[in-house]
This record gives structure tokens, C-alpha cells and sequence, in this order.
């Protein structure tokens, strides 16, 4: 799959089938070499003519906007360190200059990520790519694969901006707190060829003498007190020995700190790049927030080097949970859990990525006697007389243990214990991961709950290991709702299973017929599950006729694992005089218009007559007759209206048609020729338009998306732009501010 919003080639990205997208610049020839990273084979292979600087480039000039910033990179191996560039070019194809990366601290055989940012300068019209390498001989090959050439790549919903994320521009985004020293390094890194955010350049923190040593980002983005929020960036400590940590930090409006939280990295066996993460709410005075990282008792001249820098609201491990994130996963501690009874002692686990099931760490509890032990956690808010659902993840990591217990704690506002809920019992027969639910109905008077775990070890100093701890209201697996205003269904499906399943969606009509549901990327069919929340929103539901909806889900294997099937439901359309028009890959452009005259169809067909001597009838020979064609007229009623059926037929794409039944019309895909738009009176200020549209008859577009936004919202907006006028600058319209399609 090509790297989202690269603007080089498929075939230039991934040098599959062939190196046409890239040409010598520099004391070099170039070939295809094998080994490649991205499924096809192929990479680029840059050979030097002589000993020194080569240079390879893109064969293509790719349009870029004077003032904006620009980000590339690229995957490489070689025996020499490497550097990657972006040539700017003006209106006449003359160089202007070139932004280059920082070279590779050393050299490697090994796929190794190099990247580089910058802003394109004035004058600039083009950009091309450079691939740089100074090789010590000739005849000496460097490799490249996997290159983008586009807008920054940053984390969607991130609070700081790209260059604190990435350090790719500079390190103007950090400062030194204590005992440091900012500055940018490149060290060899093999990332995941589609970890597309981590790039080249890291954040190098060095101690200036023997002590703690620490940075800060200087951006301090915005807060809502009483939110709970998550920083995480990947720590590369000097040595194993090393306490490094990141601590997300909040401040008042006046610049004073009022809140902190630190996680302390526990580094494996060797010194890599490793994901450490901080959560906390919020404080009610809270304003901003900000991270800060470092070494504790370092000694001169040892780094830490950090990569892709995040502040992001923290997320739900289960959909609708209570418990805030620092209570379900275990990366800074164990939050508010403690040992109610019982000898058992809990700890995080250790080192990093030892065991886990959601991020790096869990839950230690450790028994020293073959005993039972109940722990329990903080305090939780809950709706009373609603059915509530506790789950734990667990898995014996030493010794063994005869049964663990899942059960709810009920607490009234004033703190008063209501009792536990009668709970679930579990045999751990094996040290595999295992997802242990238990329901209860929270009590009239309940508000506050605690979700209680009472372990029964079979052996002394046995040991069992939790994680993703969740609390929700159950709520239906499937729903489904009719939304006659925007003329489409929306169906809700929870407590999905995540990663290793994929989901199969039908709509089935009155006749028992499947039709297959349109998702983001074309029709719902043997998606892979990213997250236990579903919603889709179906835009093609026909109407005034019941539909359902039959949900598959199936392991990777393609095995059943389960199947769905939600209640009927119907759209209506009021007005039997008005009729949907609708872009299916662009959904928030659907209209509804006024019909004039439904068409008078004909069906075209293609033939030809040969005339026989001596016989009277002609012999015809014909192909299939074609689908539908006829003339819709259609009005609308105000300038807005008018507006939004250009918007709709501007882009040609293949339009849904839609009326009420009994019309005369079935649901028809649809292609528009060209149309004809007059007005309907002498007068000037009458804003009603009619309108006439040839149909041709289309079929389903299976392969069309649903366009969105991608999880950005308005907080990448706030990140991304300084102000309104840099946004009117930036987007032509508000649909291009929500697909983030720049001019």
C-alpha cells in the first residue's frame, strides 16, 4: 500500500517494477537492486563512478507551495553513513537550494530510516528529492527504498506540532532544563517499513557533568481540567543501567506548574528505542501542559535520544471504560490498585516489554503463600441501576494459581461500602493471556465502584500478571439507527474482537438479498478490526423500504467467529417530491432536490445490419443492450442549494440516486453528463434554479472509500496553524479543512 499522501509515484516510492522514477545526478549509475523492504523486491541501487559524493534524485518535479513545510525520507543501507535532501526548484526548473538531513552517525548494511523537513523557500515552484552517500571507492552500490516526498507525517490528534514531535526541522522545539544540552542526531534506526512517523533525526539530550540531566518542550498547548491526558515518546538511554524517564507536566494560566507525572523507562537487554508512556488528568486549575525527559545520576557526556514526542488525550482500552488509563495499563505504576487482603504485593512488571498486553508493562501480583489475596482498585464513577461489566486480562506468569475472581465493589456518594457483586470464578490453566468478564447491576444508591480481584495461589511465591482493566455499561453488541435527515443509517458495533479479526458487513433487504457495506476503504469485506468500536454510517440504505444488517467476523485464518444480525430499520424521505442525490465516496455532499420530471429513459444498444443479396430481412448482429439513459429534472430552492449541487457534480464521480417507492424509479448509480441550469422566473432575485441531468446507468463503485478526516479534529487544526487567517490561507474550503486537502 503506497504511503498516505506521498506525492512521488507508486513505482518511485518502492522502486517496483523499475528505477524510472529516479535518474543519476551525481558520480553515480543507478540499477534495480533485490532485497527491498516493501513487498515487491525491488530497491534502488546507487553505484558510485569514482570515490566520493554521489547523488541520485527523482526523475519528476513534484508541485509544492513557496512558505509551507515539506517532509522526506527514505529507507536505505550501505557502508558509508547516508543523507536524504529536498531540492527546491523554481517556476523555470533552477535550483534555489537544498534542505538536507543531518548524515547517519554510522554506517550499516541494515534497512535504516534517514529523513529530513524543511520550508520550501520563496520562489519555489517544484521539489525533487536527493539521495546523497560518499562512498570511499568506486563501483561501491547504497541502497534505498521506501520514499516519501510530501506534507509532515505527525500523530493524529497530537498537541504539539511536528517538528517537537519529530525534531526533522531543528530542536528549536526543546530546551534545557537541567544539566543538558539540546541538538539533533541520526543514529541507525530500523523502524517498521510502515511506521511512517518515525523518521531519521532524534532529540539528543547529553549531560554536561555527572548528575541529573533534563529537557522541556517549549510548546505549551491548551488543556481541559478534568481530562485525562497521555504523553509518550520513544526513550533510547545511554546505558542499561540508566533512569530515564518522560513526565507529562500541566501549568496554570500563569505559567506555574501544578501538576506532573513521571514514568520511569525499565530497559531491557539492550539499548534501543523504546516506547514510555505518562498519563494523568488534568488538575481543575490547569491550563496547559507540556514534556519534559531525562536521565537521573548521568554521567558527563552520556545521551538520551527521544523520538516521535506525543501529548494526546488518552484513549479508552475498552470502549466507554471508567478507568482512566494509568489504572488499566500499568505504564507508570500501579496507579490507584492495592491489596485489600491477603499477603499478595503488587508491582509494575519489569524490564520493558517483558510482559504486557496493552503497551509495555502490567500488573505484578506476587503471593508468597499458597493463599487467596483480593486486590482492588481506586474508585470509579457509575449510573446506578444499569448493568456494568468488569473485565481483566490475566495470565499466571510464575507458579500457579487455582482461580481468580472477578467481581464489583458498589459505593454510595458518601463513600459508604454497598457491597460486592457476586462475581466470576476462573481456572488459569496455562500462562496464555485470558479476558475474564463479569457483569453486575449497580444498585440503586451505587455511584463509586471498585473492581476487585480475589486471586487464590496453589503454590508459594507465585505470580500472576494483569492488564487492560476495563468497567463499562453494557451496552447493545449491535444497534442500529434510522437518520431521516441526512438520509442514511448508522449501525454501532461494540466489544469487537481487535487485531488478529476482520469484519464482513451486508445490508439485507426484504428479499433476503446481501449488498455489501461501504467503509473508509471501499466495501466492508474481510476488514481487518482495529479498535472494539464500529460505527458505520450507511449513506447507500435504501428508502421507505426495511433493511438489516448482517455482521461476519472471522479470524485471519478465515475461520467463523462470530455472526450478527441487527434489528430492521427504515429510512423515510417526507416529501415524495423530493429525491437524494448522493456522491458515495464524499457523503457529506449529498443533497436532497426537488424533482421536476423523472426521466423518459432509452436503452442504447450497439448493432449493426448487413443487407444479404436475394434476401429480404437484413441480418443484424447485436451486443448487449446498455443500462438506462434518460434526463432528470430537478430543482432547487436557494443559492445554498444551488451551491451544494455544483459541489456535487463537480467532481463527476459516479451519484446515487434515491426517491421514495411507488415513484416509478428503483435506487440507481448514476454518471452525469453535461448539465443544464436555468432559472424558473423573469425576476433576478429569484434564487430557484432548474435543472436538467442526463443519467447514464452505472454500476456499484466497489472499490470507493467514504472520505474523512482520519481522526483529526479541531485540536490538529489548533496544532497545525497559528491562526484563522493561516487556515483561509491554507484551505479553499471548510470540505478541504476536514479531508486536510491543501491548496
Amino acid at each position: 500500500m503506497a504511503i498516505p499522501g506521498n506525492l512521488l509515484s507508486s513505482t518511485t516510492e518502492t522502486i517496483d517494477p523499475n528505477t524510472s522514477g529516479w535518474t543519476p545526478k551525481l558520480n553515480c549509475t543507478i540499477g534495480l537492486g533485490v532485497g527491498g523492504r516493501t513487498g515487491g523486491g525491488g530497491c534502488l541501487s546507487v553505484r558510485s563512478v569514482a570515490a566520493g559524493e554521489m547523488q541520485a534524485r527523482t526523475v519528476s518535479s513534484y508541485p509544492v507551495t513557496a512558505g509551507t513545510v515539506y517532509y522526506a525520507f527514505s529507507d536505505t543501507a550501505g557502508v558509508v553513513g547516508e543523507r536524504i535532501g529536498i531540492r527546491w526548484l523554481n517556476s523555470s526548473g533552477t535550483e534555489i537550494s537544498v534542505t538536507w538531513s543531518l548524515t547517519t552517525m554510522t554506517a550499516s548494511s541494515g534497512w535504516h530510516r534517514v529523513s529530513v523537513a524543511g520550508t520550501a523557500p520563496a520562489g519555489t515552484a517544484t521539489a525533487q528529492v536527493l539521495l546523497s552517500s560518499t562512498e570511499v571507492g568506486a563501483t561501491v552500490s547504497h541502497f534505498w527504498e521506501n520514499v516519501y516526498l510530501g506534507l509532515p507525517l505527525r500523530t493524529t490528534g497530537n498537541l504539539l506540532p511536528f517538528n517537537t514531535e519529530s525534531t526533522e526541522v531543528d530542536a528549536s522545539g526543546w530546551a534545557a532544563v537541567v544539566n543538558a544540552t539540546v541538538s539533533r542526531q541520526v543514529p541507525v534506526m530500523n523502524w517498521a517499513v510502515t511506521n511512517y512517523l518515525a523518521g531519521g533525526h532524534t532529540l539528543a539530550v547529553t549531560a554536561i557533568a555527572a548528575g541529573n540531566a533534563s529537557v522541556l518542550a517549549v510548546d505549551r498547548p491548551t488543556v481541559t481540567p478534568g481530562v485525562e491526558y497521555l504523553a509518550y515518546a520513544y526513550l533510547q538511554p545511554p546505558v542499561l543501567t540508566s533512569q530515564a524517564w518522560i513526565e507529562l507536566r500541566f501549568y496554570d494560566s500563569v505559567g506555574n506548574q501544578v501538576g506532573v507525572q513521571r514514568s520511569t523507562l525499565a530497559p531491557p537487554a539492550t539499548t534501543g528505542m523504546y516506547r514510555q508512556r505518562a498519563s494523568m488528568v488534568a488538575p481543575a486549575n490547569a491550563a496547559t501542559c507540556s514534556v519534559a525527559a531525562g536521565l537521573d545520576s548521568a554521567s558527563a557526556g552520556q545521551v538520551l535520544r527521544l523520538e516521535t514526542v506525543v501529548v494526546v488525550t488518552a484513549p479508552s482500552l475498552q470502549a466507554g471504560s471508567v478507568l482512566p488509563y494509568a489504572d488499566a495499563s500499568f505504564e507508570q505504576g500501579v496507579a490507584g490498585w492495592a491489596t485489600a487482603t491477603g499477603v499478595a504485593t503488587l508491582a509494575r512488571t519489569t524490564p520493558w516489554g517483558n510482559s504486557f498486553f496493552d503497551g509495555a508493562y502490567a500488573l505484578a501480583v506476587t503471593s508468597a503463600t499458597a493463599t487467596a489475596s483480593t486486590i482492588r482498585s481506586a474508585k470509579f464513577p457509575v449510573t446506578p441501576g444499569v448493568n456494568w461489566r468488569a473485565q481483566v486480562i490475566a495470565h499466571a506468569a510464575a507458579g500457579s494459581w487455582s482461580s481468580a475472581r472477578v467481581r464489583v465493589r458498589w459505593y454510595d456518594a458518601s463513600n459508604v461500602d454497598l457491597g460486592a457483586s457476586t462475581g466470576n470464578t476462573y481456572a488459569l490453566p496455562d500462562s496464555a493471556w485470558y479476558a475474564l468478564p463479569s457483569d453486575a447491576a449497580a444498585p440503586a444508591n451505587a455511584t463509586q465502584s471498585a473492581i476487585e480481584v480475589v486471586a487464590t495461589a496453589s503454590a508459594i511465591n507465585s505470580v500472576l500478571h494483569l492488564d487492560q482493566i476495563a468497567l463499562w455499561q453494557v451496552l447493545p453488541l449491535t444497534a442500529v439507527e434510522a437518520l431521516d435527515s441526512g438520509g442514511y443509517v448508522t449501525l454501532t458495533l461494540r466489544e469487537l474482537p481487535v487485531d488478529d479479526y476482520t469484519v464482513t458487513i451486508y445490508r439485507v433487504g426484504q428479499d433476503g438479498s446481501r449488498t455489501l457495506v461501504r467503509g473508509t476503504s471501499g466495501l466492508i469485506n474481510g476488514q481487518i478490526i482495529t479498535s472494539d468500536l464500529l460505527i458505520v454510517q450507511d449513506h447507500e440504505a435504501p428508502i421507505g423500504v426495511p433493511v438489516s444488517y448482517r455482521i461476519e467476523i472471522r479470524s485471519l485464518a478465515g475461520a467463523v467467529y462470530s455472526v450478527r444480525t441487527s434489528d430492521s430499520v427504515t429510512l423515510t424521505l417526507a416529501d415524495i417530491n423530493e429525491a437524494w442525490l448522493k456522491d458515495p465516496g464524499n457523503p457529506q455532499r449529498n443533497l436532497k432536490v426537488v424533482v421536476q420530471q423523472a426521466p423518459d429513459w432509452t436503452r442504447p444498444i450497439d448493432q449493426a445490419a448487413f443487407v444479404v443479396r436475394g434476401r429480404r430481412n437484413k441480418v443484424v448482429l447485436s451486443g448487449m443492450r446498455q443500462g438506462l439513459e434518460g434526463d432528470l429534472a430537478v430543482w432547487t430552492r436557494s443559492d445554498a442549494e444551488r451551491q451544494s449541487l455544483h459541489l456535487l457534480l463537480n467532481s463527476g464521480n459516479t451519484l446515487l440516486w434515491q426517491a421514495n417507492p411507488g415513484m416509478g424509479v428503483d435506487d440507481m448509480y448514476v454518471n452525469v453528463g453535461q448539465i443544464a441550469e436555468t432559472r424558473t422566473g423573469k425576476l433576478a432575485q429569484d434564487v430557484w434554479r432548474a435543472w436538467t441531468l442526463p443519467l447514464t446507468e452505472a454500476d456499484l463503485p466497489a472499490t470507493t472509500g467514504v472520505n474523512g478526516p482520519a481522526g483529526r479534529t479541531w485540536q490538529d487544526i489548533l496544532t497545525e496553524f497559528d491562526t484563522w487567517q493561516d487556515v483561509l490561507d491554507t484551505f479553499s474550503t471548510w470540505e478541504d479543512v476536514l479531508l486536510n486537502r491543501r491548496g
